[in-house]
């Protein structure tokens, strides 16, 4: 029998260090990369993180190794830090242990995502989204 969706969870995050959103904020600023991994409806309807890349799930880890020959700049090393977010701070979990399993061990997730962004009263972006498919 699985353990379900719930085990998952808990084993992704199993030994990560997540962030609050003021953490991850602090963390862009020393340099980290915020990865955004939620669909253009989520974006539409939730608004745009400033300083996030846009990264669609199905290819994170293509985009973020810093050996694939598909890699975004930014994908510098396997020490850079990246936190992945989504709308509520659970597929980003997942993503995030993905992306250590790769070699990225500096790889987290912010809690909440961005509704924990919201209540956390940090601003929105009113620039376009800086998508990179």
């Amino acid at each position: 029998m699985s353990p379900g969706v719930d085990a998952l969870l808990e084993q992704a995050r199993a030994g990560m260090r997540r962030l609050t959103p003021h953490q991850a904020v602090e963390a862009v600023r020393a340099g980290a990369l915020l990865i955004d991994t939620r669909t253009d409806g989520q974006r539409r309807a939730q608004g745009n993180l400033p300083g996030a890349i846009v990264v669609d799930r199905t290819v994170l880890e293509w985009r973020l190794d810093p050996a694939s020959a598909w890699r975004i700049p930014e994908a510098t090393g396997y020490d850079r830090m990246i936190i992945t977010v989504c709308r509520q701070g659970y597929s980003s979990s997942l993503a995030a242990a993905g992306l250590r399993a790769l070699g990225l061990h500096r790889a987290t997730d912010m809690i909440g995502g961005v509704q924990g962004w919201l209540a956390a009263g940090l601003p929105l972006s009113d620039n376009p989204a800086d998508i990179r498919y």
